[in-house]
């Protein structure tokens, strides 16, 4: 019995873990867009190459790599964790972003985030990579063309920022298999 109790603080301090690194993202995210690029448009975003002749908004690492771990918060916490964890980050993302971003990281983050767990929360279960894989691609499209249409009123760097977000998904997902199979070794269940 105490090697459970154990399991199961471990996950609980995992699912923290995610949480604080979740809550850094955002701020991470909106410094990234101003002050991080191999070149910065004049009252604009810091751009970064994301495949070749593209180049996105630096913050896609950022969100790409949030949406992965709000469902590893879920995974570890539980729904109403990770729920908290979109409003609270919502409400940082705002509070925490240069004046012409505010509504437009405050609302592609809610909205995203929101739909992240709307697809996640009845796949995981049975399919975390899967659930994982098709709940970032959801929430990065809606943040992509919410937050570029808020924020610049362009949906210019849309294709570049799916594909920036996308490449951060894409590389968590040996880690979530990794971790899905760990669970199931140590006989962890999600929360």
């Amino acid at each position: 019995m105490l090697y459970h109790t154990d399991k199961i603080k471990r996950a609980r301090l995992q699912g923290y873990a995610f949480l604080a690194a979740f809550t850094l993202c955002i701020p991470a995210a909106n410094w990234m867009i101003l002050h991080v690029g191999v070149t910065c448009v004049p009252n604009g975003p810091c751009l970064i190459p994301v495949a070749p002749e593209m180049m996105a908004p630096s913050g896609v690492i950022m969100i790409g790599l949030a949406l992965v771990l709000r469902d590893l918060v879920q995974r570890r916490l539980g729904i109403i964790w990770a729920v908290a964890a979109i409003f609270g980050g919502a409400l940082l993302s705002a509070f925490l972003a240069p004046p012409s971003l505010v509504v437009a990281s405050g609302v592609a983050f809610l909205l995203s985030e929101l739909a992240d767990c709307a697809v996640y929360t009845p796949l995981q279960r049975k399919r975390l990579v899967l659930a994982v894989f098709a709940s970032g691609i959801v929430g990065l499209v809606i943040d992509s063309a919410l937050f570029l249409y808020l924020a610049f009123g362009s949906l210019e760097f849309l294709l570049p920022q799916i594909i920036g977000k996308s490449w951060m998904i894409l590389l968590s997902l040996p880690v979530i298999a990794w971790l899905r199979a760990r669970d199931e070794r140590l006989g962890l269940q999600p929360a």
